[in-house]
């Protein structure tokens, strides 16, 4: 079955998809994740390359990317050294992504149905993406790499 033109997106509370829905102005998609450059191959730094995100997508209520929103929090070596407290880098990005959140009116916490998108920034993949190999065909999100499905239920597989 090919990827459907709008891919469905389950709302879970306490998972990776908690912070998507709907706002006045359509449709959107958040998250904190870290990703490494496109390419990027780990080795001796790695630790210097893997960058922690906030990022906000909008939509229109079809599904249309709109904009995107993308704040680099800072680098698994900075949150290793800082673990813990306001200024570690996880806890500025969550601040961030809430305050992203606060700003979209009349936000509402539930399922989405976006069409695929993609943009590139600090030579990060971020978008959803379809993808396609000899047996199936599905759809990406990046870079948190939750992939969807058949049955395009909008239920994710890692």
């Amino acid at each position: 079955m090919a990827v459907p033109p709008v891919i469905p997106i389950a709302y879970a509370p306490k998972s990776r998809t908690e912070t998507i829905g709907h706002y006045a102005d359509g449709q959107f998609l958040a998250s904190v994740t870290y990703a490494f450059p496109e390419g990027y191959r780990p080795d001796d730094g790695w630790e210097e390359h893997k960058r922690l995100y906030t990022v906000l997508h909008t939509f229109d209520s079809q599904g249309h990317y709109r904009d995107s929103e993308i704040w680099c929090a800072g680098t698994w070596a900075e949150q290793q050294l800082a673990p813990d407290g306001e200024s570690s880098v996880l806890s500025r990005a969550r601040a961030h992504l809430a305050k992203l959140l606060r700003s979209l009116p009349r936000r509402s916490y539930t399922d989405i149905a976006v069409r695929p998108f993609q943009i590139t920034v600090d030579g990060v993949l971020f978008g959803l993406v379809v993808k396609e190999d000899e047996e199936e065909t599905w759809a990406e999100l990046y870079p948190d790499r939750l992939g969807f499905a058949e049955p395009w239920d909008g239920t994710y597989d890692t």
